[in-house]
This record gives structure tokens, C-alpha cells and sequence, in this order.
């Protein structure tokens, strides 16, 4: 039945109207047997429900807005100040301290059992956190020793106020190529190792309290700046970019370039290739390269393995160490780490540099690095805590390394934060709290106090291979494919970060990235899609027409939807353009099938979409509205949202067009062409 009438109502809509009084009379017989008719009837004997829309309220100002929800939020902390202090005095204090310190909430139920799970976890980060902490602090171009105190402080403080049970804190590599690429601009670590290590300091500090910013004042859409797939093709870039400096220590060069772009490694590369480098430091190097990778393969295939790939790194700092000492190769060329400074970490507070003339670009880089250590800390950790079954908060997760970073810039720590792969051990190993990251911290410490002289003849080709197994784990393809596949503008923010970081610097690398990404969304704004709608045969829904092909336009109407949720300045003009040339293609094209004798008596703009309007949409649609007239069609208006008809009403547009504004797409049809609601 219902095919019989689809098929009715299309021979309808194909027939020639010979004028408007028998086009009405014929849409509605077409309207009748596509089934708006049976909707039609059933509300004959109900009120006007236009009226509805038409006599709402006022909606409330963007100044009550604000103040509802200040007032909630004073309201919601006033509740729990007196839950507070209707419990005793202990209690009150232990609530407190729970809210800062989350630690206070987990250790009540904490057991053996638990702690033997975290001490294995803690004792195999440890083991890779070591040579990792080393290596990655020679990267940021500091003494190997700040990487060991960055894994002390930091991992403890988290383990403190932080939400994740299974993140790993310590430094990462892309933090440290952050660090040094952007701040040897400023003064040379080379000749300036003192300098160099202040303005770090400085820097950490920075990032520290716009990290802990972030999270007291709920500001974390700023860290949502860089998408996923930025971020994706950042750390691609940064990988790449590593792993090429690394040659350095790998081929034992004396003399490298400053810069991190591709092409100036690369030509540093070859001209020191050219003239002097180290065989034995380059097969030492990649030995132990060769077999870390291959630990890491046995440890993919054989799960039970996990713990091999994670020891992997320490062993062959252990090995690599004997062999140099025994062997006397660092006479023969071979560079290694020479003196580490061991012992607590030392008091840093006088380090700190706020009379220095760079000021301004050290909280510019310290802002940077706080959004990209916050962005890697954040994803990872919602990633384990989801696979765990519990929900991560952002805004704690933000204050607690923001609190960690600014301790730690008073402890001779540079920036720290979640690492991926160091997580991943955590993970595989076991842990269950974060205690496995004050086993990690107190392992660590226990290394500076006792283990420092052994690293003498630890060869810097071992540490640069170390680097260099870490790096796949950045370079996600698989993922970037996927993004290909499901969104094309992401994928160009992709290959913007990718390749900016890649031939130009790791900033122009970021901003490359977030300019896309902001010039997706003004793009999306300014040139929103319009779809045209239809009915759905045998029902009262109306769908888009190019989605759903076998759509029933209704004869003599157009009806549009706009896919946008603001009509305003940036997209106002395109919306009228692409309304009117869609009712001149249509005319034109009805004119030709009828002789001229067919014509377009309605367009309906459903505005379900549309949350607000400002007054350049509202100029438009009375443009719209305007030209519309001139050519002989009516403007019809469906489902406004609350503050779009307010202003709509102000403007008294309602009133230009008739009054014709309606609840649902059906009624404007029924009403338009005579059919009581």
C-alpha cells in the first residue's frame, strides 16, 4: 500500500500544474496520499502548536548564564563544606586531604598482595628507567644525572596527588628534544653548560604553573589545540628527527649541527662521515641495538617475556660498560659518559633565572612544553585507565604534574611526564597503584647514592642505541592510515605537524598543526553544508535527499536544513547564496519540464540545527526572505531553538514572514497548503 502511494505521489510530482490555485489543490492530493494526511487528521482538533514557539519566554542573558553557573559551582563546594563540618575532626581532616592528595583515598585498602605486585613493576621500571633517564638527558643536552633526579622527585610527587594507577613519570624523549631545540637558541649548552642548565630549570618551572593552572581553573580544552592526529604526526616527526641526532653518539662525532631539521642533520651527517668518525663506536652501537630490538620481538611474541625487552636497556649498559673497561676502548676512540654527579638531588630554588632578558621566550617555550607533556600524559593514561574500568580525572591529573614540575625545577628536574612506553612496562608487569612509581623512584635513588662511579665507561654510542629502540614506538602508521581513511582533513594536519617538524623546527612543526586545525574548523564555519530534505516514502520523516535517494520531494516546495550550529557573520552570506541558487536552479528546471508553466509557492528552512543567531544571520534571512518575495515564493520557518526565536522576535522577523513559523516540517506543509493542524 505504501508503495502505491510512493509511486502516486511521484506521478504527481511530475505532472504540469497549469496555474497556482490547481498546484495547491494537487499538492495537497499529493500530500494526502504520500501520508502527511493521516497526520493532518489526527491533530485537527489540537490548539495551534506554532504558538508554542511563538510565546516562549525569554530565554536567559549570557550574564544569568554565568552567574547560574558560578552559583552552582559556590552551591555544590558550600554542600560539601557543610557535609564537612558536620563530621568529626579527624574524618573532616582525612576528607581533605583525600581531595589533594588521592594517595590518602587508595593506601586504606591497600595489602601485600598488592605490594608485591608493585615492587616487581617499580623494580623492572626502574631497570629500564635508568639507561632511559640517562640517555634521554644527554637529548634535552644536560648532564646525564638531571635525567636520573628528574626520575626521583616527579615520580613522587604523582604517586602523591595523581589519578592514574598505571602511568609511568619520568622524562621523555619528546619533551627533551622540545627542550633542546628550542632553547640552544638562546644560549649555547656547549659554551654555556651553567646558563644552559638555568634556563632549563627556569623553563621547567614554567611549564610547571601554567600545567597546575590548567587543571585548578578547569582551562583543559587549551590542551584539545592540538588534535590526535597532530599530535600523531608530531611525534612521527620527532621520532625521525631523534633518531637522526642520535647518529651523533652512534658514529662517535665530535662536531654536530644545532639544528633539528632533516636536512642540516643529514648534511652534518655526511660531512662528518667524510672526515672522522669511530668504526668500533659504531659497531659497538649498533650491537646493542640489534639485540634490545630483538628482545623487544621475543617479548611481543612470548607475553609471559614481558620483563626481558624492559631489562634489556640495563643489561646492555652493564655489558657494554664491562667491555669498555676490560677492553680499554676508550682509548681507541670509543666516547663514553665519563663522570656522573651522584647523590640526593640538589636544592635548585637559587637556579632559577627571572632577570634573565629571554623571560619572554622561556614562558613561551615553558607553554608549549606544558601542552605537549600534558596531551602525551593524558592520553596515556586515559588509555590504561580504560582498559582498567575506571575514569581518570584531567583537571587532578593536570594540577598534579604541574605541582610535580614546579617541585621538581626546585630539585634540579627538568620537565617531566607520562611516557608511553615506560607505561606499557608498568602495565605488562603488573602494578596496581602507583607505588610501583615510588619503587621506580626509591630504585633510582638508590642508583645516584651507589651506582654513579660504575657508569664511567658507559659508551655513548649504548645510549644513543637505547634512544633509538625507543623510537618505533612513536611512529604510529597504522593510525595514520586509519586517519587517511576516515577524515582527510585530519590526515593534512598530520603531514603539516609531520613535516614541518621534519624540515623546518619542532615549533613550526606545532604551529603548522594548529593552524590547520583551526582552519578546518573557521572553514567548516564559513562554508557549512545545506541539505535538501524529502519525505520519506510511507512516513512523516523527512531526510536528506542525496543520503537517501529514494526521498519524495513534495511539488512545488523546497526544504532546506542547515548543517551548522551558529548562522552568523562568517557563514550568513554563503547560506542566503546557496538557498537562492538552489530555488533559481529548481525553477529553471521545473520551467523547462512544464513549458514554464510550474513554480516553486514555498521554501521551508528547518532550523533544528541552528543553536543561535547573531544580527548578520538575522540580516540575511530577511535579504532571503526579500528576494524570495520578488520571485513569488513564501518563506517558511520550522523548529527555532529557543534563543534563535527570541531574536527573531526582537528583530520582529516573524512578523515579515506571517507568522509562519512551525514545530515540525509536517505542520508547516499542512498549514502552507490549507490542512488545519
Amino acid at each position: 500500500m505504501k508503495e502505491r502511494d510512493s509511486e502516486s505521489f511521484e506521478s504527481l510530482s511530475h505532472q504540469v500544474l497549469p496555474n497556482t490555485s490547481n498546484s495547491t489543490h494537487m499538492i495537497q492530493m499529493a500530500m494526502a496520499s504520500s501520508g502527511s494526511s493521516a497526520a493532518a487528521q489526527a491533530g485537527q482538533d489540537q490548539p495551534d502548536r506554532s504558538k508554542w514557539l511563538l510565546d516562549c519566554p525569554e530565554p536567559p542573558s549570557p550574564w544569568h548564564e554565568l552567574k547560574r553557573q558560578v552559583k552552582g559551582s559556590f552551591l555544590t563546594k558550600a554542600r560539601r563544606f557543610k557535609s564537612l563540618q558536620k563530621q568529626p575532626l579527624p574524618k573532616r581532616i582525612l576528607s581533605i586531604l583525600q581531595a589533594i592528595f588521592p594517595i590518602f583515598g587508595w593506601c586504606r585498602n591497600y595489602n601485600l598482595t598488592m605490594f608485591k605486585n608493585d615492587l616487581m613493576a617499580g623494580l623492572t621500571l626502574a631497570s629500564l628507567c635508568i639507561p632511559q633517564s640517562i640517555g634521554y638527558a644527554t637529548l634535552a643536552k644536560l648532564d646525564p644525572q638531571y635525567g636520573l633526579y628528574t626520575s626521583v622527585v616527579p615520580p613522587l610527587i604523582y604517586a602523591l596527588m595523581g589519578t592514574s594507577r598505571e602511568i609511568a613519570i619520568g622524562p621523555v624523549a619528546v619533551v627533551s628534544l622540545l627542550i633542546s631545540s628550542m632553547l640552544q637558541k638562546l644560549i649555547d649548552p656547549e659554551t654555556d653548560p651553567l646558563g644552559y642548565e638555568k634556563l632549563v630549570l627556569t623553563t621547567t618551572f614554567f611549564a610547571g604553573i601554567f600545567q597546575a593552572s590548567f587543571g585548578l581553573f578547569r582551562l583543559g580544552f587549551l590542551v584539545d589545540f592540538l588534535s590526535h592526529a597532530a599530535i600523531v604526526g608530531f611525534m612521527g616527526g620527532a621520532a625521525i628527527v631523534i633518531g637522526l641526532q642520535q647518529l651523533k653518539g652512534l658514529l662517535g662525532i665530535t662536531n654536530f649541527t644545532t639544528n633539528t631539521d632533516i636536512v642540516s642533520v643529514l648534511r652534518a651527517v655526511w660531512r662528518s662521515c667524510q672526515q672522522q668518525w669511530s668504526p668500533h663506536t659504531f659497531i659497538l652501537g649498533c650491537s646493542f641495538l640489534s639485540f634490545i630490538l630483538i628482545t623487544r620481538f621475543i617479548g611481543k611474541k612470548y607475553k609471559k617475556l614481558f620483563w626481558l625487552p624492559a631489562i634489556a636497556p640495563l643489561i646492555a649498559v652493564v655489558v657494554s660498560t664491562l667491555m669498555v673497561f676490560l677492553t680499554k676502548a676508550d682509548e681507541h676512540g670509543v666516547k663514553t659518559v665519563k663522570h656522573i654527579k651522584g647523590g640526593l638531588n640538589p636544592i635548585s630554588i637559587h637556579d632559577l633565572d627571572f632577570n634573565t632578558p629571554h623571560l619572554g621566550q622561556i614562558a613561551k617555550v615553558g607553554l608549549i612544553i606544558a601542552i605537549v607533556a600534558l596531551t602525551e600524559a593524558i592520553a596515556v593514561g586515559r588509555s590504561f585507565a580504560g582498559i582498567k574500568g575506571y575514569r581518570l580525572d584531567g583537571n587532578k591529573e593536570m594540577v598534579a604534574i604541574g605541582f610535580m614540575n614546579v617541585l621538581g625545577s626546585f630539585t634540579s628536574c627538568y620537565a617531566a611526564t607520562g611516557s608511553f612506553s615506560r607505561t606499557a612496562v608498568n602495565f605488562a608487569a603488573g602494578c596496581e597503584t602507583a607505588m610501583s612509581n615510588i619503587v621506580m623512584a626509591v630504585t633510582v635513588f638508590v642508583a645516584l647514592e651507589c651506582l654513579t662511579r660504575l657508569l664511567y665507561y658507559t659508551p655513548i654510542a649504548i645510549l644513543a642505541s637505547i634512544i633509538l629502540s625507543a623510537l618505533p614506538g612513536l611512529i604510529n602508521i597504522n593510525e595514520a592510515i586509519h586517519i587517511w581513511k576516515v577524515d582527510k582533513f585530519d590526515f593534512l594536519a598530520l603531514i603539516g605537524a609531520f613535516f614541518g617538524v621534519l624540515f623546518a623546527s619542532v615549533e613550526i612543526g606545532l604551529l603548522v598543526a594548529v593552524v590547520i586545525s583551526f582552519a578546518k574548523i573557521i572553514l567548516i564555519s564559513i562554508r557549512p553544508g545545506i541539505e535538501t530534505l524529502g519525505r520519506m516514502p510511507g512516513t512523516d520523516t523527512f531526510a536528506d535527499t542525496n543520503q537517501y535517494p529514494m526521498t519524495v520531494k513534495t511539488p512545488g516546495v523546497l526544504i532546506f536544513r542547515v548543517k551548522s550550529a551558529l548562522l552568523c557573520f562568517a557563514n550568513a552570506s554563503s547560506i542566503e547564496e546557496r538557498i537562492m541558487g538552489w530555488v533559481d536552479e529548481e525553477e529553471e528546471e521545473e520551467n523547462t519540464k512544464s513549458n514554464g508553466k510550474r513554480k516553486i509557492l514555498f521554501v521551508i528552512l528547518d532550523m533544528s540545527n541552528l543553536i543561535n543567531v547573531d544580527t548578520s544571520g538575522i540580516t540575511a534571512l530577511v535579504e532571503l526572505n526579500n528576494k524570495l518575495i520578488q520571485t513569488g515564493v513564501e518563506l517558511v520557518i520550522v523548529n527555532p531553538k529557543w534563543q534563535v526565536i527570541h531574536k527573531l522576535n526582537q528583530e520582529k522577523f516573524v512578523s515579515r514572514i506571517g507568522g509562519k513559523v512551525y514545530l515540525t516540517i509536517g505542520e508547516a506543509l499542512d498549514a502552507c497548503f490549507g490542512l488545519k493542524v
